[in-house]
């Protein structure tokens, strides 16, 4: 796996694949710069080397051509002020603007291009448009773990232009040695953490972590459609009953392969799902009619926090319950704060996925895990073992 550890980068103008889809405020300010934050190194390491830098990036989901809510202008000043020198900006990603820029760029400069899906053909993985791109740079290098599921133009296609000039930067290189020590050389005891609303998103990534946990522990809404296979009454829960059958093959493989899993005792349930319900704490598989679990109950906690403090290798993905909800956010706390506690005692943890990062940071423990990855849907295909096509073709 090549790195940019492993080339000088002086007088060579680094064309870098960078994930900087971050949210934006109404007056398109920068409200979580994590994405940016992480790929600073990777940008330092180049500019330090006698580089130059030209980032190219998405960002939301525009719909058929440039808008201007979309446009990666908006990031120059943080990026700027993040790197201490004035960031240049090319109004176009293609075009003469962009070849212009580009070419007349001096070691130690960076330029910031336009967002790439301001035009279709990035999301086709359109191979004309890549070679456009690939002309930019002298060294492609690809730092968007985030997007490294997507067989895009810029995330994928584009390495074919470059031989043996293409990389990884310290972002990808991260992510990818992470989940690695995870899932191959992970020390045992071995447990894996899911929750979140559904078990149909979770199913590859079941049956791939099956031979190589422990322990399975799962929260969540996912929980109920296991908790109804073991004949348990989950009144209003949210429950998947086309993978009850489903969920009782995962039950007896889990038991066949000496894999313990672990399901909610207790719940916290509330009689609508709003965080202002009445509620109470009943046995997880005795839900009376209209009443829901929106959370792990206190036995449960105590329970998980215990597998979780004896493990050595920790994999957390999905929420306990409603977190966003004050009152139903104790769960995936306390699992979080367990995970931390684990991680301290020489466990190594890594956290992924949406929600579980946003936990992490809600309860500023992002710096108490051994690794937050960036990339929830790569992260979830990788761990699933699937080929991921920005990994791929830069391997190639």
């Amino acid at each position: 796996m090549k790195t940019i550890d492993d080339i000088n980068f002086s007088g060579k103008r680094a064309l870098i694949r960078v994930d900087f889809n971050v949210p934006l405020n109404e007056k398109y300010e920068i409200t979580d710069p994590t994405r940016i934050n992480a790929a600073l190194p990777t940008i330092r390491k180049i500019l330090a080397d006698g580089g130059s830098v030209i980032l190219m990036s998405h960002l939301g989901r525009p719909k058929g051509g440039p808008e201007h809510k979309y446009s990666l202008s908006h990031l120059v000043p943080f990026i700027s002020k993040a790197l201490g020198l004035k960031v240049k900006f090319a109004d176009d990603c293609i075009g003469e603007s962009a070849r212009t820029l580009a070419s007349s760029l001096k070691p130690g400069e960076v330029l910031l291009l336009e967002n790439l899906r301001f035009y279709k053909e990035e999301e086709k993985g359109d191979e004309a448009f890549a070679e456009k791109l690939s002309k930019l740079g002298d060294v492609y290098v690809n730092d968007a773990f985030g997007t490294a599921h997507r067989a895009h133009a810029s995330t994928a296609v584009i390495a074919k232009f470059f031989h043996n000039a293409k990389m990884f930067g310290y972002v990808m290189g991260n992510e990818l040695a992470s989940i690695d020590r995870v899932m191959k050389n992970g020390e045992k005891p071995f447990t894996a953490i899911l929750g979140g609303a559904k078990i149909s998103g979770k199913i590859e990534i079941i049956e791939n972590l099956l031979p190589k946990v422990n322990h399975l522990i799962v929260g969540g809404g996912m929980m109920f459609t296991f908790i109804k296979a073991m004949g348990g009454h989950t009144g209003k829960s949210l429950v998947e009953e086309d993978l009850i059958g489903l969920a009782a093959e995962i039950l007896e493989k889990a038991k066949k392969l000496g894999v313990t899993i672990h399901l909610a005792t207790d719940a916290l349930i509330a009689d609508k799902f709003d965080n202002e319900a009445n509620r109470k704490v009943c046995p997880a598989g005795e839900i009376p009619e209209g009443w829901m679990g929106l959370d792990i109950g206190p036995k449960t906690v105590a329970d998980f926090r215990q597998v979780i403090h004896d493990s050595k290798t920790i994999l957390w993905n999905g929420p306990m319950g409603v977190f966003e909800m004050s009152n139903f956010e104790n769960g995936t706390r306390e699992i979080a704060l367990a995970i931390a506690e684990a991680t301290a005692n020489g466990a190594y943890s890594l956290v992924g996925g949406g929600d579980s990062v946003a936990a992490v940071n809600k309860y500023d423990l992002a710096d108490k895990v051994s690794y937050v990855s960036t990339g929830g849907g790569a992260m979830l295909e990788y761990i699933e073992g699937k080929e991921l096509p920005g990994v791929s073709f830069v391997l190639a």
